[in-house]
């Protein structure tokens, strides 16, 4: 494939808007769409060329990148009304950065078979503090040819990128266990520190040693806890329905999946935007 320069991002929101700030300071030449009035005015002043629907992203893109919440929006952007499937042209690459079920992002390449789209999953890992740096970690799949040739606008944004398998879905796998064992890791960081302070020890004073200990983890020293978890029980249903189809007993999922609600209902925080 041959060197690609035209990039378009549909979903301009906390994640979307860096990486397009990060491929403009590198030399692409990039193009996008959200239904957020406020997303679009932020995405162009930054000197994204603004366009009105998903199908006239495809249309001016060489690759395109998804970055929106959940699998029913993916399906919207791609096969809805003025989505990327009626504006695809044969040899665009669609890499889908949103986090969705493995099984639906093999499902999303084999019905974009017949339009020619070579489909990508790239979802990341890191969060918001590391898109705006350039610093996310990508967990790719798909074909290796079109990853390949991709990479130089996922580096523009993404300090590590691993490509963990042929097959589309692959990425999200991959970022489906990493938000397992993150979530898992969060649900023990509470009950330990929460079990020491009952016990008379500070939680702070506890956290900043365990940060030094064999107890370290991500979530501890980055506070996953205070992004306010938006995502952690979608990721955990994910999980819990990838096990259920594979036959497999995964029973610490559902602890999990329990307790990370637990600790959002203790700090007050609702569900996302558009899990119901």
């Amino acid at each position: 494939m041959s060197a690609i320069t035209k990039i378009g991002i549909v979903g301009l929101g906390k994640m979307g808007v860096p990486m397009a700030q990060h491929l403009l300071a590198k030399g692409f030449n990039v193009c996008g769409c959200d239904p957020v009035d406020a997303a679009r005015q932020n995405a162009r002043s930054i000197g994204v060329s603004v366009l009105d629907s998903p199908r006239e992203v495809a249309q001016a893109s060489e690759l395109v990148i998804i970055i929106v919440g959940f699998d029913n929006e993916v399906e919207a952007a791609v096969f809805g009304k003025d989505g990327i499937a009626e504006g695809a042209g044969a040899g665009l690459v669609l890499a889908i950065g949103s986090t969705v079920a493995p099984r639906y992002a093999r499902r999303l390449a084999e019905r974009l078979q017949g339009h020619g789209v070579v489909v990508l999953d790239i979802p990341s890992a890191r969060g918001e503090a590391a898109a705006a740096a350039g610093k996310v970690l990508l967990f790719g799949g798909g074909d290796p040819r079109a990853f390949e040739a991709c990479r130089p606008a996922f580096a523009a944004f993404a300090s590590d990128i691993f490509h963990v398998g042929p097959q589309p879905g692959a990425g999200q796998v991959a970022k489906m266990v990493n938000n397992l064992i993150l979530w898992a890791c969060t649900s023990a960081n509470d009950e330990g520190l929460r079990l020491g302070e009952a016990l008379g020890v500070d939680q702070e004073r506890m956290r900043e040693a365990l940060r030094h200990a064999s107890a370290q983890n991500w979530s501890m020293d980055n506070r996953a806890e205070l992004s306010g978890m938006p995502w952690a029980e979608k990721d955990m249903s994910i999980v819990l329905h990838e096990a259920d189809l594979a036959r497999l007993s995964l029973p610490l999922c559902g602890t999990v999946k329990e307790t990370i609600k637990g600790l959002k209902v203790r700090m007050g925080l609702g569900l996302p935007a558009g899990s119901e």
